[in-house]
């Protein structure tokens, strides 16, 4: 797919995001980061395998606080009316400050616009022109959409002459971290992930699984082409591409690993019918929650069973939610309380317990055949 832009998109996206911070018409929250690790050095610790013998090598994530965004503007509460107001959306004719262009442009199917309360330089979204559910299924064109912009901004070199990349996630359902029912697609540079010395040996946790091994049949319900990485306890579930992908390849991909995932949540409902249930699907709604993410090297899909998990001192008192997104398999997490900060930095098993509960353990993943969509 061509985008038919007549600049970069990355021109594009910084040119808007420069002129639209000038104007106040979006509010950029700086962040502190610390990159941490769960007790084993991995991005969840209670996998069966043994700690990886070299930590330095070993997966690490993005801590970012940012006690700004607790100041973020919130609905007013206001009376009952008989006539219900709609919903803000903010997808439907986006403000002009915001809307950086329509795609592609010969005959538009989606829109891009700024994200209006960024934490990394350049946040922008990609979503259907059309009002669409975030809860169904994603068609082709927007996988299509996606890898097109993927691609767009990896053909731009930066300033210091390295090769652009962007990560793409995805969140839908309940338990995934989705804050907008418009269906909607969300991007992150790579490099502006990176805007602290300390993320310098950084990854992406996407990168770290599509270099992992090659399922087993039993690990992948007799798909032999996924690929995962048997340090992260969690099922989930990744392809490699094989070239630059057609529409066709992208939406047959999207429809393996989803398959997989459901089958995952499927198994472990079977085993644990009591600790959560499947959505309902009266309108075309998926019943499962999970996060995507793609780069221009691959597609991972991670099902999810809860949006995050309640840190607590040593009393048990509650120190607060801490919720996390499809920027999961970004490899990085935000909170913005100080004492979520401070114990999430000095306390190891207190990020394993956030993986832990985010996911369905891989061992429930039930060996059978993908679902059909």
């Amino acid at each position: 797919m061509l985008l038919g832009l007549t600049e970069s998109l990355p021109s594009l996206v910084e040119a808007k995001f420069a002129s639209a911070e000038t104007s106040s018409s979006l509010i950029f929250s700086p962040t502190e980061l610390s990159i941490i690790r769960t007790s084993s050095g991995i991005p969840a610790s209670t996998c069966t395998t043994p700690p990886l013998p070299n930590l330095a090598n070993a997966s690490q994530f993005q801590l970012r606080f940012c006690p700004s965004l607790t100041k973020k503007p919130i609905p007013k509460l206001e009376k009952p009316t008989p006539t219900p107001k709609k919903h803000f959306d903010p997808f439907d004719n986006p403000s002009p400050d915001l809307h950086i262009t329509d795609i592609p442009t010969n005959a538009p199917t989606h829109l891009l616009v700024l994200n209006k309360f960024p934490i990394i330089v350049g946040h922008f979204i990609l979503a259907t022109k059309t009002n669409k559910h975030q809860t169904h299924i994603l068609e082709q064109d927007d996988l299509e959409t996606t890898y097109a912009c993927l691609k767009a901004w990896s053909q731009d070199q930066g300033g210091d002459g390295k090769q652009r990349r962007l990560f793409a996630f995805f969140n839908s359902g309940d338990h995934s971290g989705a804050s907008q029912p418009h269906r909607h697609l969300q991007f992150l540079p790579v490099e502006n992930m990176r805007d602290h010395e300390d993320a310098n040996e950084w990854d992406l946790l996407i990168d770290l699984i599509l270099k992992g091994e090659q399922c087993t049949r039993e690990q992948c319900a007799g798909t032999a082409s996924c690929v995962l990485d048997s340090n992260i306890p969690f099922a989930h579930f990744g392809r490699r591409f094989d070239g630059e992908p057609t529409g066709e390849q992208l939406a047959s991909i999207y429809n393996e690993l989803y398959g997989l995932a459901k089958d995952a949540v499927d198994g472990f409902i079977a085993k644990n019918h009591n600790e959560f249930a499947l959505h309902p699907t009266e309108g075309g709604d998926s019943p499962i929650s999970y996060n995507l993410a793609m780069t221009t090297e691959g597609m991972v899909v991670l099902p999810r069973r809860s949006e995050g998990t309640m840190l607590k001192r040593p009393d048990g008192s509650e120190i607060g939610f801490v919720a996390i997104n499809g920027t999961t398999l970004g490899g990085t997490m935000l909170v913005k309380d100080q004492e979520e900060w401070d114990v999430l930095r000095s306390q190891r098993g207190k990020l394993d317990s956030i993986m832990n509960a985010i996911g369905i353990p891989r061992a429930s993943a039930a060996p059978k055949a993908p679902s059909s969509l």
